[in-house]
């Protein structure tokens, strides 16, 4: 349906859809939902619960409502993501070169979920499967969707984080980031970020193994190729936003 404020005649679906779209714009307590949504505070927690139960929905440190890891999932399955579809090609060249697991994250709330993902066929990987979600207080790839964010909302995110603002400044110097042991002990990772046709930063590609083969300045040696890799689907979803701006013939 064109608005999204217009009703589909299935009541239930009309109040959970109402849920969702509340959570667009970022995490919300119950309160804020119930003002979002017009709900009667007992109907918005029981559809925030049960949306909870199938993954539409998830829950941020704070115990905010957030968009959930299964509609990344369900973009992904039917195809209609185009950095998507874009991205498996560049994840698994990334993959071939480095030799190390590659990702690519979004932002949802106050994590960050794996939405496409290539593994090397053998040996010590760092093993993160697709709807996977993931802190945003630890992380290369947390770091870079954090880096570009508003002030405002970039000093909410980096409390209690594992790093700090100069640590972000530095990321936005150097065009990449890198974490070691970071979010988990023995991991390093290095990602650049991935940014819409208007230039916002959308998602971060990331790669991630062992320490003992990345070392414990990775960036050093795989920042150029994460940035190449980002690159490439900047470009892609810059030609995207050219084609569906273009006037029709």
């Amino acid at each position: 349906m064109d608005n999204p404020n217009e009703s589909s005649g299935v009541g239930v679906l009309d109040k959970a859809a109402a849920v969702l779209s509340a959570l667009e714009s970022g995490p919300a307590t119950l309160a804020q939902l119930v003002h979002a949504t017009g709900l009667a505070r007992p109907t918005a927690h029981r559809l925030a619960v049960a949306l909870e139960h199938l993954r539409f929905v998830s829950r941020d440190m704070q115990g905010h409502f957030v968009l959930g890891p299964r509609l990344a999932e369900l973009a992904s399955a039917v195809g209609e993501d185009k950095l998507l579809s874009a991205a498996l090609p560049v994840l698994k060249a990334l993959r071939d070169h480095t030799k190390e697991s590659a990702q690519l994250y979004r932002r949802q709330g106050e994590h960050r979920v794996c939405v496409a993902s290539a593994e090397p066929p053998m040996g010590l990987r760092d093993s993160i499967p697709v709807g996977a979600t993931l802190s945003m207080k630890a992380g290369s790839a947390a770091q870079v969707l954090l880096a570009w964010e508003e002030p405002d909302r970039m000093h909410l995110g980096l409390q209690g984080a594992s790093f700090n603002a100069t640590q972000l400044a530095q990321v936005r110097r150097r065009g990449w980031a890198q974490s070691v042991s970071e979010r988990e002990q023995g991991v390093a990772s290095v990602s650049a970020p991935v940014r819409s046709g208007a230039g916002a930063v959308v998602a971060a590609v990331s790669i991630s193994g062992p320490i003992e083969r990345m070392g414990r300045q990775p960036g050093r040696m795989f920042g150029p190729s994460l940035v190449a890799a980002g690159n490439r689907l900047t470009e892609f979803m810059r030609r995207v936003d050219q084609a569906d701006h273009a006037p029709a013939s």
